[in-house]
């Protein structure tokens, strides 16, 4: 099946040897105006018709010919009308791409480098350089040349370790067998922290017509209410969660102890048989693979409810692919969009209250208990570790025990 512009530049082709210069025009300014938002520049990129040409026609069709008046009239004889300013200006184009990519077609050092490329900064650079341009052809030219206002796009996610496939399907694996049993399996994380108080959040919600909810102009932290560092555990197979809210450092023992609430509030009732326990963590932050902290709060952890711990960290920098990010913490932010997190307790509350059609529940519990950073931990105490490593990348997958 052909494509949108596939059919439009099909249609115009056809057309062209038929119809003069007006109908062709009127004609795409018919097509733009049926496609809706957005129909200008879609018939523009399919036919190389310039907009304002399209927009030429729209006016057109909004006032209808008077009845006995000459439709054909204002058609130019072939060939007739301005020569485009890049036939009379070759180098425009060529200086106009050099400006918009200076890095790769132009000077690396040019001053729109480092500046918003907009249409105005363009055309008054082009002037500069002797072009007379304006912003609108300007327009019209990038159109032409296949540019579009784009934004950038979170695609890039570090270097890629040559064993990052082989740990996935590592992780599933063992996610696999534990589920099979019947044993617990969560993911964790923190989210990113969060100012209390009267600030703008991103997002909209329904309010009365002309009564948005006010807030704060600047975002600069309220020293009394300052921040709070939710940490999340999800029971992937529950679909279930549990969020503590912190009001200190986001360390490997509040991360802990986060666990430690899920276990006890969730965990227990849910799996009263169970005695192995498998944790999904990202490899960095306060769960880090390389935090000795983290490995020493677990064991405690293992120690105190008699629990065998698992842990599978995600290889470097695939965080995104975490369940909790994809399955709890979104719809956490989607339920207090456009909402003003004025207290610790309205935010414990918005958490509390997310729910999703596939079932999710969580609940949330503020956690007012002081996690100093900097801790320190000692060989030795890695030493006393119960800790077993697996054969495949230990520094990743390892186990500790009840000692």
């Amino acid at each position: 099946m052909l494509s949108e512009t596939a059919v439009l530049t099909k249609k115009y082709k056809a057309l062209t040897g038929y119809l003069d210069e007006r109908a062709l025009r009127l004609w795409a300014a018919a097509e733009a105006q049926s496609l809706g938002h957005g129909g200008v520049s879609r018939v523009a990129r399919a036919t190389r018709l310039s907009r304002t040409t399209i927009h030429a026609g729209l006016k057109e069709l909004a006032t209808p010919p008077r009845a006995g008046s000459n439709v054909r009239g204002g058609t130019r004889a072939p060939g007739g009308g301005r020569k485009p300013l890049t036939a009379k200006d070759p180098q425009l184009l060529v200086d106009l791409e050099g400006l918009v990519e200076p890095t790769t077609r132009g000077d690396p050092e040019s001053p729109l480098r480092w500046t918003c490329k907009s249409t105005t900064k363009l055309a008054a650079q082009l002037n500069a350089h002797r072009h007379r341009v304006s912003q609108r052809t300007v327009c019209d030219l990038l159109w032409g040349l296949g540019y579009s206002l784009q934004s950038v796009r979170k695609t890039r996610e570090g270097a890629q370790h040559p064993d990052r496939d082989a740990q996935f399907q590592h992780i599933a694996k063992v996610v696999g067998q534990f589920q099979r049993r019947g044993e617990p399996v969560i993911s964790v994380d923190a989210k990113k922290k969060e100012l209390v108080g009267d600030y703008a959040n991103k997002g909209q919600e329904w309010q009365p017509k002309g009564e948005p909810v006010p807030v704060e102009v600047y975002d600069f932290a309220d020293k009394k209410r300052g921040k709070v560092a939710p940490y999340g555990v999800y029971d992937v197979g529950a679909n279930r969660g549990w969020v503590s809210v912190g009001i200190d450092h986001d360390t490997a023992e509040f991360a802990v102890e986060s666990i430690r609430r899920w276990w006890r509030e969730m965990g227990q009732p849910l799996y009263p048989q169970s005695r192995r326990l498998l944790i999904t963590a990202d490899g960095g932050g306060s769960n880090g693979s390389r935090v000795r902290l983290w490995k020493v709060a677990l064991q405690q952890l293992a120690d105190e409810l008699g629990l065998e711990i698992f842990v599978c960290h995600f290889p470097p920098g695939t965080s995104k692919w975490n369940k909790i990010e994809h399955r709890m913490f979104c719809h956490i932010s989607r339920n207090w969009r456009g909402r003003p997190l004025s207290s610790r307790q309205v935010i414990v509350n918005l958490i509390g209250q997310t729910t999703t059609a596939q079932g999710l529940s969580i609940r949330a519990a503020l956690d007012t208990g002081r996690y100093p950073a900097g801790i320190k931990v000692t060989d030795a105490q890695m030493k006393a570790l119960a800790l077993e490593k697996d054969r495949f990348h230990g520094e990743w997958n390892y186990s500790l025990k009840p000692r």
